[in-house]
């Protein structure tokens, strides 16, 4: 077998950690590293991280890995970097961050996004002409909940003008850690998308546009020239091949970011194969062959980080993160009433108490809006909450009730896209941790009335679709191969027993949001 001893270090910058690995050309995981990393929110909106301390993380991740010494480093032939997505950082002409990366959290650039959405003609929201131009060039529109960089570049010009001018280029996180590798300022084609200025109209040759640069006000000279993800954008440097145990020479490949990344990690790589992501966020995606936009559900198709192809592009903010809010918040808090100086592996233990709660909860619906919403209601106000809560209920119907909410709004994401599509999914591939739950893999096949396919090494799926970016970058392998590459752990059936209580929950859950919005608006309005 060609390549059979070749390997990518493949990079995953989440927002909770930094994973490093090891993956041969062929999807093989032989060595991993993990770095917790933290982040901060504030009041007012905000979301930031340090982006020294992801370089540290991975720096340090990636030495132990290498030094382990499971393969040469003759056999490591690139380094592809995979990261959250939607995230800023302001960096000086050094390549040094001006201030912390603001990420995908954050919804502080909401209020200075309204500037450009003035206008008397409105269709959803959006002044129409403005509206028109952004589908006509992009395919989609900056979401009013203020999380695009667009909105986070737009927030520092307006309350940080000092920084703003200081600063020389605008990263994405993906792109960031691809300067401290090479030293190398550039953007991929979908990296840039959600700056929403570019001409997405030929997806194999992205390009800034001068008509969306002068609408949205962001100085062209403060964006980084634009590749292609399968691009080799430079040598490592030097200095840090020498750090981390490298072959000085090595390769770092353009990247992409976590969302389209994933949906080569996934497997589900062919023209409307589904996947299905649970990790910190969630999200559903698909390749499809035409550009579209679903607007009233602020999902579209855009350029894939495979050349010439078009992704489903969406994201819903609740869902890995809800378990960890129960976690810390209610489960274990460390407060007078319980002082634990660390929990177990609470994720199984979650898993197997859901596994013998009956469902629908005993009448319970949870909401997963601890963060607002992006897709398919872009609502930064929106909270989450427990719906029916009486004194029946107990903290096992409450876990059951967050795993099935976040299933909930899933499928208020799935039923759109199906339409996009124009077919329902014959069945979505499972990625992410909350692929790791056999509970979670079940509740998902129960409320989707869909198969559920389980993949093998789930948290592994980014960092293999990067390595797989790589390898399709240098030629060892090709994109109709990679789903032959992907194992497949289970699957998991729709249950007929539940379909009655799910389609009675998931139409409240519906009506939960209509009725709570307003309310959750004048709550949280500055």
């Amino acid at each position: 077998m060609r390549g059979k001893d070749k390997f990518v270090l493949s990079i995953d910058l989440g927002t909770s950690g930094v994973k490093t690995a090891l993956i041969s050309v062929y999807g093989e995981i032989v060595g991993s590293e993990f770095s917790e990393l933290d982040f901060f929110l504030y009041p007012d909106g905000g979301a930031e991280q340090d982006p020294r301390a992801w370089w540290s993380a991975i720096k340090g991740s990636a030495k132990k890995l290498i030094a382990k010494k499971v393969i040469s480093p003759e056999n490591i032939i690139a380094v592809s970097v995979t990261a959250q997505w939607a995230g800023t950082v302001a960096v000086d002409k050094q390549g040094e961050p001006v201030l912390n990366a603001i990420i995908w959290m954050d919804s502080r650039g909401a209020e200075p996004l309204k500037d450009i959405f003035k206008g008397f003609i409105k269709v959803h929201g959006y002044p129409f002409f403005r509206l028109m131009k952004w589908m006509r060039l992009t395919g989609g529109a900056p979401g009013f909940a203020g999380k695009d960089p667009l909105c986070h570049i737009l927030w520092i010009k307006q309350q940080r003008p000092d920084l703003y001018q200081k600063t020389y280029k605008f990263l994405e996180p993906k792109d960031y850690i691809n300067l401290c590798f090479t030293g190398k300022f550039a953007a991929t084609f979908d990296s840039i998308l959600l700056h929403w200025v570019t001409d997405n109209r030929d997806p194999s040759h992205v390009v800034y546009s001068d008509q969306l640069l002068k609408m949205t006000g962001i100085d062209r000279a403060k964006l980084p020239d634009l590749i292609k993800a399968t691009d080799i954008l430079a040598k490592v440097k030097d200095e840090v091949a020498v750090e981390l145990g490298l072959v000085k020479g090595t390769p770092v490949i353009g990247g992409t970011p976590d969302v389209p990344c994933s949906s080569i990690g996934s497997g589900a790589v062919r023209d409307y194969e589904g996947y299905l992501y649970v990790g910190t966020s969630s999200w559903i995606s698909a390749h499809v062959p035409f550009k579209g936009t679903d607007v009233v559900h602020n999902f579209g198709s855009f350029p894939s980080p495979v050349t010439g192809r078009y992704i489903i592009l969406s994201e819903q903010q609740g869902a890995g993160n809800c378990l960890v809010w129960l976690r810390d918040n209610i489960l274990y808090h460390k407060d007078e009433l319980i002082k634990e100086e660390c929990a177990p592996d609470i994720y199984k233990v979650m898993d197997s108490i859901v596994e013998r709660v009956t469902a629908g909860a005993n009448n319970l619906i949870f909401t997963p809006w601890l963060y607002g919403e992006r897709t398919p209601a872009d609502d930064a106000y929106i909270r989450a909450s427990f719906f029916n809560l009486s004194v029946a209920n107990n903290r096992e119907d409450i876990l059951r009730a967050v795993f099935e909410g976040v299933a909930f709004n899933s499928r208020w994401l799935l039923e759109p896209m199906e339409k996009f599509i124009g077919r329902p999914f014959a069945h979505l591939n499972f990625i992410g941790g909350g692929a790791k739950s056999d509970a979670w893999s079940q509740i998902f096949a129960d409320v989707f009335n869909r198969k559920i396919r389980q993949v093998k090494d789930p948290l592994f799926a980014n960092t293999r679709g990067a390595a797989f970016l790589a390898a399709i970058a240098l030629k060892h392998i090709t994109f109709d191969e990679v789903s032959g590459f992907v194992p497949i752990k289970d699957e998991y059936l729709p249950n007929p027993a539940n379909r009655a209580i799910y389609e009675k929950h998931y139409r409240e859950f519906l009506r939960l949001y209509q009725a709570q919005k307003k309310a959750c608006k004048r709550m949280n309005s500055k």
